[in-house]
């Protein structure tokens, strides 16, 4: 898993103690939902999505380092990864993001570099 999936990248345009709270999410072809919650803690960085009716009220956790650029004045964040791969992630499971360690292992290895849906970009 890599190490600066959980953290956003340097050119995101992550402003510290922003609130993306309601934040329009697009994936790379076309909007996903709105941001619910998130966070800046080091080395654990993610929003969650709320995928709405697209796919059935369904929210999911997406790593920051899935992140390709916050838009401040549009109230946008879009993401490297499609509209399919998000919906195929698993789920954002409250307790299990709360109590097991291995929910982020097993996020961080589907949206990772050697996950099904990893950035392979070199």
């Amino acid at each position: 898993m890599s190490d600066n999936m959980w953290g956003y990248g340097e050119s995101s345009g992550r402003l510290a103690g922003a609130d993306l709270a309601g934040y329009k999410v697009e994936a790379s072809d076309g909007s996903i939902g709105k941001v619910d919650k998130h966070s800046d803690e080091v080395g654990s960085s993610y929003i969650v999505v709320d995928t709405g009716p697209w796919i059935f009220g369904k929210e999911v956790l997406l790593p920051a380092g899935t992140i390709e650029r916050i838009d401040a004045q549009e109230e946008k964040v879009y993401v490297s990864r499609t509209k399919e791969q998000i919906k195929n992630a698993p789920e954002f499971d409250k307790d299990k993001h709360l109590g097991d360690p291995g929910y982020h292992e097993q996020l961080g290895t589907y949206y990772g570099a050697g996950g099904p849906y990893g950035d392979h970009r070199a």
